[in-house]
């Protein structure tokens, strides 16, 4: 999923902000070493006692730091071009009644593209089973200098697909390689489920 270009949403800047802009910026890069890029995010209680002491509001206090959770969407994305050939896969693991497949992976110049497909026996399920199932969404590890990123996917009555893209691209010998999956059943990724599917290839 391609991401819009950002557009400024103002040309006007009052230039006596910018001494103070830079040290936000600072305490920022500060912050992030310091938690290690796990930012967390403070107590309820501190955010109403913040509000109070600085005079801002409190929901814009809470929606401030859950944007600090949110760098990594912002972080500059390869986007796969050049085609050059599938990599056979054919790996499954089954769960709980759950069938979960990888069958290629596209090979690009620049980067791969892993697809997970997800299986079952869906025909009793409500839409509301269908819609949680879906909120759902899962992160590739990989050992080595990887950067994997989940690319969107889609699913239906018993089907569902998670894509990522993996850059730099894999070697075309995938032999010994390790796929892991780990589910959340958040978008941040910060309540894992406690599945986690392990593909080895040969």
């Amino acid at each position: 999923m391609k991401r819009l270009p950002f557009e400024r949403p103002t040309d006007k800047y009052d230039e006596r902000l910018f001494s103070i802009d830079e040290q936000l910026c600072a305490l920022l890069k500060e912050r992030k070493d310091i938690s290690s890029n796990n930012p967390g995010f403070p107590p309820e209680e501190a955010i109403t006692n913040w509000s109070i002491k600085y005079d801002l509001y409190e929901d814009y206090l809470s929606s401030l730091f859950k944007s600090m959770k949110l760098e990594d969407f912002f972080k500059p994305r390869v986007e796969p071009t050049g085609f050059r050939k599938h990599l056979p896969v054919l790996k499954s693991v089954e769960i709980n009644e759950r069938f979960y497949s990888v069958t290629l992976i596209r090979q690009y110049e620049n980067a791969s593209v892993i697809r997970l497909n997800v299986d079952w026996d869906g025909k009793d399920e409500s839409p509301i089973d269908i819609h949680h199932l879906h909120r759902n969404s899962f992160e590739l590890f990989l050992l080595g200098e990887y950067d994997c990123r989940a690319d969107g996917g889609r699913g239906s009555t018993g089907t569902n697909t998670h894509n990522f893209i993996v850059s730099p691209p894999l070697p075309d010998d995938i032999s010994g390689l390790e796929l892991v999956f780990r589910e959340y059943s958040d978008t941040f990724r910060d309540k894992p489920t406690g599945l986690e599917i392990v593909m080895h290839l040969e």
